[in-house]
């Protein structure tokens, strides 16, 4: 997946990444290989959840489209013939 995050935050998913590795396994990973694990995610990972998320938010405009449907022939008059 390309995807380009601010400076700022891939130094918090690194920060983050160094610390899970540091916490669960005891060990201290450097900026390279945070990296290395964070493209790791965004590539074989990533994929999976954004299509979750795009499959979540056409459901959630799907749900609207439909209220705003029922909200509309609502307000049809009869028609006298």
């Amino acid at each position: 997946m390309f995807i380009k995050f601010p400076l700022d935050q891939k130094a918090e998913m690194l920060r983050s990444i160094r610390e899970y590795i540091s916490r669960e396994y005891d060990k201290e990973i450097g900026d390279l290989a945070a990296e290395n694990h964070l493209e790791f995610i965004m590539n074989e990972i990533g994929p999976y959840i954004f299509n979750k998320a795009i499959q979540d938010a056409k459901t959630v405009v799907e749900d609207r489209v439909m209220m705003v449907d029922e909200d509309l022939t609502s307000l049809e008059r009869p028609i006298k013939k």
